[in-house]
């Protein structure tokens, strides 16, 4: 784990003497509120750590309670680096953080602590606690103990979720995951748009790779957390000592590395970084919300590097992956949810994975916390607000109705669109068909390059990009695909 320093931003020190903090766990843990809630909004902090009870502070270990086990995961996957800095901050480099859980036993809450030793499995919960600690473990020649990898353990390839839109991703990266830095994939480089599974996909192949080589380090790190410590380390002049930490990684994995660009002395090291790692055989693993030839603001010759192993996108996920998804996502938490709304989620939240997730979770809220029933009447509710209004909102289209709406459009005939020809009149609106079809009907990639004169999938998941590019570029363009939409939800409604 980097070491982790305290941001240049002054925190105004509240009324509670740093010996009292030492001693009282209550103090310590409003210390760590007042830090906690800027960074946060007060609709989240209400929510996720308003209902938290201090326990007790004993030897720099603050230990909480949390409801439930649904709480302390949803704390563990989107809050752990805001609280890491409030420990850090209140308690000193060497502050910690345990959890205790509320559990339901014979109708009554019964809670327990988990205070479980680094690298002890939890026999309940199948993974060790996360201990939240501000520093590095040294790894000497007397000891082959691993430095925090920063990897969320939730991230794993049992639950990303697999589908057309992700197979040859998950396959390439469980292939880098067997053999990390022995195979052709390094570096290994994942793109896709927002919230479509990339930042799990890498954290489960170091995960497996944890697994699979329990002495392997492995480090993952933000590019933004990068740059943030690389301008640290150059303030406190030990700008050596940071690259020294990345070069020890057997498997370095960057998460958003696009935001290197214009980043010019922080690119300078990471390309040394780069350089060092991948000539002594170590695994590179890293991702983007776009292909190496789109990022701007990047040197060429670290371009020239991402190009070296294997670039591969994700794509929006088709129909019934989100049913698998949904399913999937409810079932690990032992909610049962009616046919009919599982449907209707996957028919209706269509943008990305992360929307859909966060549907799930707030209905896993209403049905664990409001015990409210999972009726189709509170999707359609939890839908309505969560959700962008221009998704559709009633039955699915098939390929042909899209296929006959597009050609009418344009003057054409259907079996022009399903034509060979490569002439623009008839390409732009084949790849807006293909478009619309992805988006708005039922059929796999697969299925729809059947019903379009049995061309290849991958022309499918082209046709998507170069209309999803277009539209970034050209607004004309952009409200063309707008008024199609139209068009699509005044159909539905005849």
């Amino acid at each position: 784990m980097i070491d982790l320093k305290k941001p240049s931003a002054t925190v105004e020190p509240s009324s509670v003497s740093e010996a009292s903090i030492k001693q009282d766990h209550n103090a310590a843990w409003r210390q760590c509120l007042s830090l906690i809630m800027p960074a946060v909004g007060e609709q989240a902090f209400q929510t996720w750590f308003q209902p938290i009870v201090p326990l007790q502070l004993t030897n720099n270990v603050l230990v909480i309670q949390v409801p439930n086990h649904f709480f302390y995961e949803w704390l563990e996957e989107h809050y752990v680096h805001i609280l890491k800095r409030a420990i850090v901050q209140v308690l000193g480099v060497h502050g910690k953080l345990e959890y205790s859980i509320v559990v339901d036993q014979n109708n009554g809450r019964q809670p327990y602590t988990l205070n479980i030793p680094q690298n002890i499995q939890a026999t309940t919960l199948q993974r060790p606690v996360r201990q939240i600690t501000g520093h590095s473990v040294a790894v000497t020649s007397e000891s082959k103990e691993l430095f925090d990898s920063n990897l969320n353990p939730r991230y794993t390839f049992d639950n990303f979720i697999e589908g057309e839109c992700n197979r040859l991703a998950r396959a390439a990266g469980i292939s880098v995951a067997s053999k990390p830095g022995f195979t052709s994939f390094n570096p290994f480089l994942v793109y896709s748009g927002f919230g479509l599974g990339k930042t799990h996909l890498i954290q489960a192949i170091g995960n497996e790779i944890k697994r699979l080589h329990p002495y392997h380090q492995i480090l993952y790190i933000t590019s933004e957390d990068f740059i943030a410590q690389f301008v640290d380390a150059v303030k406190l002049g030990e700008v050596r000592r940071f690259v020294a930490q990345f070069q020890r990684a057997d498997t370095l994995i960057i998460d958003d590395v696009q935001f290197f660009g214009g980043k010019d002395k922080s690119q300078e090291q990471f390309f040394h970084i780069f350089n060092h790692l991948h000539q002594n055989g170590k695994q590179i693993i890293m991702s983007s919300d776009c292909a190496p030839k789109d990022m701007k603001g990047l040197m060429e010759r670290l371009l020239s590097r991402f190009k070296w192993g294997a670039t591969i996108d994700l794509q929006a996920p088709d129909y019934h992956t989100r049913i698998a998804i949904v399913q999937t996502k409810l079932n690990a938490q032992g909610i049962y949810v009616p046919d009919n709304v599982v449907d209707y989620l996957a028919q209706h939240v269509t943008d990305n994975i992360r929307t859909l997730e966060s549907v799930i979770t707030t209905l896993a809220l209403h049905y664990t916390i409001g015990k409210a029933e999972l009726t189709l009447e509170l999707a359609k509710t939890v839908v309505a607000k969560l959700c962008h209004t221009e998704q559709l909102t009633e039955k699915r289209f098939t390929v042909a109705q899209i296929q006959q709406m597009v050609a009418e459009h344009y003057y054409l005939k259907v079996s022009d669109l399903l034509s060979a020809s490569r002439k623009p009149e008839l390409a732009t609106p084949r790849q807006i068909a293909m478009y619309l079809c992805a988006q708005y009907t039922e059929a796999s990639n697969k299925m729809i390059a059947s019903q379009f004169g049995g061309k290849d999938q991958s022309t499918i998941s082209h046709a998507c990009k170069a209309v999803q590019r277009k539209m970034q570029t050209d607004e004309s363009y952009k409200k063309l695909i707008g008024a199609l939409k139209a068009k699509l939800n005044n159909l539905r409604q005849e």
